[in-house]
């Protein structure tokens, strides 16, 4: 990939973050059509920004503009210890997108007093009153005054007990009165599991994804659901999106693009599930297109019954170079279909449109930013990736990004076992990096068929649909890298990829990811739930035939992988069971899986690991600024558009709220 040699990825650092930068190579030399229609999808990317704020809870979008105002008109000492604690704090809701942890979901608690809050508040209005410049301003309701701005403030983000996790999965608990998300009010979990099975067809050959756009409320004793539409739910930015989209129309690069962003603008403004569908069959069947868009209501990891769809969008150039290894990949799914170990009657006999693609991101929102994936597959509905393909991308700069600034962290150093153990890593890491998203990607997420007569995965399998739908994509990504097929292919030198592969994802499994996660609590995030369930599976099926050891070192320990060969066929044995489980709808089998494997965490070893990890100093959570696309205009037509890279976090989050603040304070 094409980089500048002296580019900074890393911009800052505050408390446990990262924030980063990534480039966009070959921009400048694109033609001015295509600048210009990766433009429009910039802007209607970011116009949707606010929505997953307030999905998130439903008053984040009141203490974000809240600080926002501070920020902005605040006239005291900013070189404060209280200062910086309270700009710590707001990074860390704005790295979030609200007062939930990204990670865990759990209520971020402030480092500064209430008292200290008062002072800010009431010195940026007093500035507000006395000047009256164009600057944020609180977001006062009619007839409310300060005082009751600020007590209500404080008792959202003073209480931890109040709204005190965005999403929980405990299944002994219900599960929606008991998370913070804005996907329900006044509802319980009984009440939207028999509104969904009311409405449901089960007899429907193309399933809708009933609840993906909208909310759930009771209102005098009758559940119904606030659609997000142009003229409903979210209107004021959905509206924005679709103003931007609609222009993006006149300069599309072919016209199976401008066929699927009609469809989009379509669903936009009539809320209809089944436009939805619609626009996604067309937004897979565009594969020349080199410009690309997501930008919807797509994924359901943010809702414990896994129904409503977050906003998110990636506008995004095709690495033509880089996507020749992908399109390999994928022209052989087949094969790879053909040859998985999984049961024969759940195998897909003809694998349709599974394409695929190395990207290089331009802009992310929502649910993509600041943390994103270095992956995608999408659409999500099972029906479509059976009748229609689906299409897998690689988001080949931020991976490059990541890369650029773990070299020389410490971490392999630090976490691996033996010098042979480390030297694999430094030598094939970043290959073996990249071919298990790919695989998990293309082959993963596309791979096998839920039995016929069988409800959609997120009906049968409910809160744990999304750890076990990662968990198979990461099975079948991990028997094949290390397989002789991808030497014949010509994508791996040696089968030493494979074993630096199945070193660091054991690793990464039973210890380094624990970093993220505080001391006591339990593991929430479903790709983490994921890496840990495959891996003390393996770890424990392994024991008898020292598969993995577990060996101590100057006090430290670590997990050896010993026999990469019978670790691969541990890895399709559970395979071969969370597909039956997918397949065939079996709930209490995968709540027995997750709960067993994948939740609880050795309390010594997390100590442990937090203790180690702590001496590298190394960020445990990393996320992006993203670049700025600047319109050069000459008579209001636009002549070129140029590129930026921020490296101010609160400079780019301010700039944002400046520009791409639509939707109101709703609570």
């Amino acid at each position: 990939m094409e980089q500048s040699e002296n580019f900074r990825y890393e911009a800052e650092r505050f408390d446990e973050y990262r924030i980063m930068r990534f480039q966009v190579p070959g921009f400048d030399q694109l033609p001015l059509r295509q600048k210009e229609l990766l433009y429009y999808l910039y802007e209607a990317a970011l116009a949707g920004r606010d929505i997953l704020w307030d999905q998130n809870y439903k008053h984040n979008l009141f203490i974000r503009r809240t600080f926002e105002a501070i920020i902005d008109n605040y006239r005291g000492n900013r070189n404060t210890e209280d200062f910086k604690k309270f700009m710590d704090y707001v990074k860390q809701v704005w790295f979030s997108n609200g007062i939930h942890h990204h990670n865990s979901t759990e209520k971020i608690i402030p480092g500064f007093s209430e008292d200290y809050f008062k002072e800010l508040i009431l010195d940026s209005h007093d500035f507000l009153k006395r000047e009256k410049k164009q600057t944020l301003s609180f977001p006062l309701r009619d007839n409310q005054n300060m005082g009751a701005l600020l007590r209500k403030a404080a008792s959202i983000i003073f209480k931890p007990e109040r709204d005190a996790k965005r999403v929980n999965l405990d299944a002994s608990v219900d599960m929606v009165k008991h998370s913070a998300n804005n996907f329900y009010e006044n509802v319980t979990q009984k009440d939207v599991e028999e509104y969904y099975e009311k409405i449901t067809d089960k007899n429907e050959s193309n399933p809708v994804s009933y609840g993906l756009n909208s909310k759930i409320i009771k209102e005098d004793g009758h559940v119904k659901e606030k659609i997000w539409k142009a003229e409903g739910m979210y209107s004021e930015a959905i509206k924005k999106i679709i103003f931007w989209i609609e222009k993006a129309l006149n300069v599309t690069e072919t016209e199976q693009q401008k066929l699927s962003l009609e469809k989009l603008i379509e669903f936009y403004k009539t809320g209809n599930l089944k436009t939805f569908d619609e626009y996604s069959i067309l937004w897979v069947k565009d594969i020349i297109s080199q410009i690309d868009i997501v930008n919807g209501f797509i994924e359901v990891y943010g809702d414990p019954l896994g129904k409503k769809g977050t906003f998110e969008s990636v506008v995004s150039v095709r690495d033509e170079e880089a996507t020749q290894r992908a399109l390999l990949i994928s022209r052989n799914a087949q094969w790879f279909e053909d040859h998985a170990p999984i049961q024969d009657e759940y195998k897909k006999s003809k694998v349709k449109g599974v394409t695929a693609k190395v990207i290089n991101v331009v802009v992310e929102s929502g649910d993509c930013s600041p943390t994103t994936p270095i992956g995608i597959n999408l659409p999500n509905a099972d029906w479509i990736r059976e009748k229609h393909g689906s299409k897998s991308v690689t988001l080949g700069n931020i991976m490059h990004a990541y890369e650029q600034v773990s070299k020389d962290s410490g971490a392999i150093e630090e976490f691996a076992y033996s010098e042979e153990e480390i030297k694999l890593s430094k030598t094939y890491g970043e290959l073996a990096s990249i071919l298990h998203t790919d695989l998990h990607e293309i082959l993963g997420h596309g791979s096998g068929q839920v039995k016929r007569g069988i409800a959609d995965p997120s009906e049968t399998l409910k809160n744990y649909a999304s750890t076990l739908e990662e968990a198979r994509a990461d099975l079948f990504a991990l028997y094949y890298i290390y397989d002789e097929k991808l030497l014949e292919l010509g994508l791996i030198p040696t089968l030493d990829v494979g074993k630096a592969e199945y070193n660091g994802y054991i690793r990464s499994g039973l210890m380094v990811q624990l970093v993220r996660i505080n001391v006591g609590k339990n593991i929430e995030e479903a790709h983490m739930r994921n890496r840990q369930l495959i891996a003390q599976w393996v770890y424990e099926k392994g024991k008898t035939d020292h598969v993995i050891e577990k060996k101590m070192k100057d006090g430290k320990t670590f997990f050896v992988v010993n026999n990469h060969e019978k670790l691969k066929m541990l890895f399709a044995e559970l395979l071969k069971e969370i597909q039956r489980i997918k397949s065939e709808g079996d709930y209490e089998a995968g709540k027995n899986l997750v709960e067993t494997y994948g939740v609880k965490i050795d309390l010594g070893i997390h100590c442990e690991v937090l203790e180690r990890w702590k001496r590298l100093n190394i960020p445990k959570y990393s996320g992006f600024l993203n670049p700025k696309l600047i319109p050069i205009k000459e008579n209001e037509k636009i002549v070129d558009v140029i590129i930026e890279y921020p490296s101010d976090f609160t400079e780019q989050m301010m700039e944002y709220a400046k520009n791409y603040s639509f939707l109101p304070t709703y609570n």
